[in-house]
């Protein structure tokens, strides 16, 4: 095995020149955390990325960050706590789902895989937040794009292109961000008693209302329950921002919602953790024995497609981002469960295979399969990228 370990731009170029060279494929790595995510590797070659780390540029009066791609995300995030700000895409920690606990997530292994937590409905996804990077692309060529003000429109978008490239594309070394200002508080209302069509409901009122929840999960009835929530079947519906408003905003669901369920709330500190617990996936995370797959649909489907295969397989399931996005641990399908998984998505929607072993990873399609014209355009900017498939490859596509 050969193994690569840059500590420069200049070298990491030199790196991906020698496998290019050579002809050998290799793996991007640095925390090591997402290395299960999508399909195995296919090449037992490596380049670890985990010299090009540390906070580089960080203007808190400006709202950006910029830092080496492998800088650890706790890192990142005890600088911007000690300035009252935070990513405020939520990154979350699958570390637990994925069995990886002794790696350490980098911002860039996150905005690479586009991970963002259960405050995407109102603040975006992590790539709604990526400004500009630094990167060496699969011909040894070392470019970059965007920029390090909040205000860029230089060029084209490329930051958002390689969010959720999973490494395919290109090896990042630096990377630019924004970051908002911490709330002053939070808290969450929880309506208890809760059937999952109601729940949808109660989660869709919410959001359309004028409390600016910035967070809406349901965990039915039969999903593991979390120390933090009284009981299964609850709807949690979260609020921030300055102390007055969020009591204020408290009430009024607290009110608006009384005819849904049993009413509950959590303050600041329960707040956080239950949140953390959701995003990071945990009531299905000790569920060893199972496949996880994460499926994004209209939040009005959310749960319709979740009881739709649960009738199908034996499968669990939750939900956040306002019944969009359907957290399912089923046992190991294989073939015919997968089937059965995109085919209650129906296509209005996409279907991923996070945590799986690597006999199902490799037999099923990881992710959502592309309709052909959209596929033929992914390989297009493969090659334009990386034409001889030298990074990462067959992470996410079989033979690209």
């Amino acid at each position: 095995m050969t193994r690569f370990i840059p500590t420069t731009i200049d070298e990491l170029c030199e790196a991906i020149g020698a496998a290019l060279a050579a002809e050998e494929p290799v793996e991007l790595v640095a925390g090591g955390t997402k290395r299960g995510l999508g399909r195995p590797s296919q090449t037992p070659h490596v380049v670890e990325l985990t010299r090009l780390s540390g906070i580089r540029d960080y203007a808190p009066n400006e709202l950006v960050l910029t830092a080496g791609a492998a800088t650890p995300l706790t890192a990142i995030e005890r600088a911007l706590a000690n300035s009252g700000q935070m990513l405020a895409f939520e990154p979350p920690d699958w570390r637990r789902l994925m069995g990886a606990v002794h790696g350490s997530q980098t911002l860039g292994g996150v905005l690479a895989c586009n991970l963002s937590g259960s405050r995407r409905i109102k603040s975006g996804a992590a790539r709604d937040h990526f400004l500009g990077f630094q990167a060496v692309s699969g011909r040894a060529e070392a470019f970059k794009a965007g920029g390090k003000v909040v205000k860029n429109v230089t060029g084209y978008d490329l930051p958002k292109l390689l969010a959720g490239s999973y490494g395919t594309l290109a090896a990042l070394a630096e990377v630019t961000v924004k970051v908002l200002p911490r709330p002053e508080t939070a808290a969450t209302v929880l309506v208890c008693g809760v059937a999952p069509e109601g729940a949808v409901r109660v989660m869709a009122a919410a959001l359309g209302s004028p409390h600016e929840v910035s967070g809406a999960a349901y965990l039915p009835p039969g999903a593991p329950r979390l120390a933090s929530l009284p009981a299964s079947g609850v709807v949690a519906l979260r609020i921030e921002g300055p102390a007055p408003s969020v009591a204020y905003r408290r009430e009024a669901l607290l009110l608006e919602h009384a005819a849904a369920g049993e009413m509950s709330e959590l303050g600041d500190v329960e707040t956080a953790g239950l949140w953390r617990d959701i995003g990071n996936v945990a009531p299905l995370a000790d569920l060893a024995d199972r496949a996880v797959w994460r499926l994004s649909v209209a939040p009005g489907r959310g749960a319709e497609v979740a009881r739709t295969i649960a009738r199908a397989i034996d499968a669990v399931w939750f939900l956040d981002w306002g019944g969009g996005l359907v957290w399912l641990a089923a046992v190991e399908p294989g073939d015919a469960g997968a089937a059965i998984i995109r085919a209650a998505v129906g296509g209005q929607g996409h279907a991923t295979l996070i945590r799986g072993s690597p006999g199902l990873r490799a037999a099923v399609p990881v992710f959502e399969p592309q309709p052909a014209a959209l596929a033929a355009l992914s390989r297009r900017v493969k090659e334009g990228f990386d034409p001889r498939h030298i990074l990462n490859p067959g992470r996410m596509v079989e033979g690209v």
